[in-house]
């Protein structure tokens, strides 16, 4: 593991305000959920938002291969869809479960953050896992502070997952994030409290549980993009970037407004 960059509080200002971006567009967008919405109807609407705010899609054009860059502003993953699924001509249909990943660059620094909606009413597993997945990302958050070891608020996830009947995906973990969308360290959902690097003022993280109904395992579609479960069943993910405050934390994607816990 490399060395994690330590933000001063005019750094973390600059990514409060893209942060705020990222917020509003998962606004935007729940507002805009609902059965025969068109996906790459949504990511223009989150494309024209961003654009607006003076900020940058931070997911278009990202890509190691520079035959095959993402080309949306969204992630929007369907169903068994875990991430990076592509906002295509697809209609979203009643009982589905849709989740929407978004970053933004603004003035040189990424926020990032995700949210799963229900697509009109959805059975009661579903309903549990959105509820257990946006749980174990609050308390993930709450280990949040100076001192703490980093696997502590992986293990917060895991607990919280597995005890309610559901698995974390261990492929795809979260990340530090700041000038780059993706730094050091890696955030995964799972893990061995009282190990993994320890908490800085000034670290800023994104944390994202990963969540499946069933198994753990993944697959990549052949796409390239498109992360779908192993054995079909839904997938759930939520996702905060907070930075690590001499107080505790601060959520800067605090859905609504901003926040400190």
């Amino acid at each position: 593991m490399g060395r994690i960059p330590l933000k001063t509080p005019a750094d973390i200002a600059l990514m409060r305000e893209s942060s705020r971006i990222v917020a509003e567009v998962l606004s935007v967008i729940q507002s805009a959920v609902r059965p025969g919405a068109v996906l790459r109807d949504l990511d223009a609407m989150a494309e024209e938002y961003i654009r607006a705010q003076g900020g940058v899609p931070a997911f278009k054009g990202y890509g190691h291969d520079p035959a095959n860059l993402f080309p949306g502003t969204l992630c929007i993953s369907v169903d068994d869809e875990v991430v990076h699924g592509i906002p295509d001509g697809r209609r979203l249909e009643e009982g589905q479960v849709v989740s929407v990943d978004v970053g933004v660059k603004k003035a040189g620094w990424f926020g990032d953050g995700a949210r799963t909606f229900a697509v009109g009413r959805i059975s009661d597993e579903k309903r549990r896992l959105l509820a257990v997945t946006e749980e174990s990302l609050e308390k993930a958050i709450g280990q949040v502070r100076p001192g703490v070891r980093l696997h502590d608020v992986s293990a917060a996830v895991q607990r919280h997952v597995e005890a309610a009947g559901f698995s974390v995906v261990r492929d795809l973990v979260g990340h530090g994030i700041g000038k780059a969308l993706h730094e050091e360290p890696s955030v995964p959902n799972f893990g061995v409290p009282g190990t993994g690097p320890v908490l800085a003022a000034g670290m800023t993280l994104a944390i994202e549980p990963m969540v499946n109904a069933g198994t753990a395992r993944v697959q990549v579609d052949d796409d390239g993009w498109t992360v779908r479960t192993a054995d079909r069943r839904p997938s759930a993910h939520f996702e905060h970037t907070v930075a690590v405050t001499q107080q505790g934390v601060e959520i800067l994607t605090r859905h609504g407004e901003a926040g400190t816990d």
